[in-house]
């Protein structure tokens, strides 16, 4: 399978044509990036591979090569995150109407039942998870055991160690805007 092929299954261990749920902000820092490297970074790495090339030799000259192989790395994630950008659905948590119930970008603060330990999650999108931040995908386990649930359900989770259950302990979502 290409690398081509492989951008257009969509989501890990999901169906192809699966949507890609992004939050605003994790929208937004895509096309910060797709911008930043289309119109900052490859100029530059061009401009270097073009005075490389004008010395000479290029097969012993690191700059020509060094150049070349990063224009590849530019020109490849730009392809991803433009393929991403059209498929993305973004999501804007704050626009929830439903607040009493666990979807996409909710908040949500959970309780171990194997040791009573509090857990705090955000519910995100695939490119936006980040577990330092206590950012989740919602493809992740622990997302969608919560999907759907309310302050008080109890959810089985499946962990490498076994079924676990978690009792939803509070749900949050951004204000509204206005």
């Amino acid at each position: 399978m290409t690398e081509e092929e492989d951008e257009e299954e969509g989501p890990p261990g999901l169906p192809p044509g699966t949507p890609f749920y992004m939050t605003p902000a994790g929208a937004e820092a895509l096309r910060a990036e797709l911008r930043r490297l289309w119109e900052e970074e490859r100029p530059k790495v061009v401009e270097v591979v073009a005075w490389a090339a004008s010395l000479g030799d290029r097969s012993e000259n690191a700059d020509y090569q060094y150049g070349k192989r990063r224009l590849r790395e530019i020109d490849r994630r730009v392809r991803f995150l433009r393929k991403r950008l059209e498929r993305v659905q973004v999501v804007d948590p704050a626009a929830q109407t439903k607040r009493d119930q666990v979807f996409f970008g909710a908040t949500v603060t959970y309780a171990r039942a194997s040791d009573d330990a509090e857990v705090t999650i955000r519910i995100v999108g695939i490119d936006e998870a980040d577990a330092a931040r206590g950012d989740v995908s919602w493809v992740a386990p622990v997302a969608r055991a919560l999907l759907g649930a309310r302050v008080g359900d109890v959810r089985r989770l499946r962990t490498p160690g076994g079924v676990e259950e978690v009792e939803v302990l509070a749900i949050s979502y951004p204000d509204p805007p206005g």
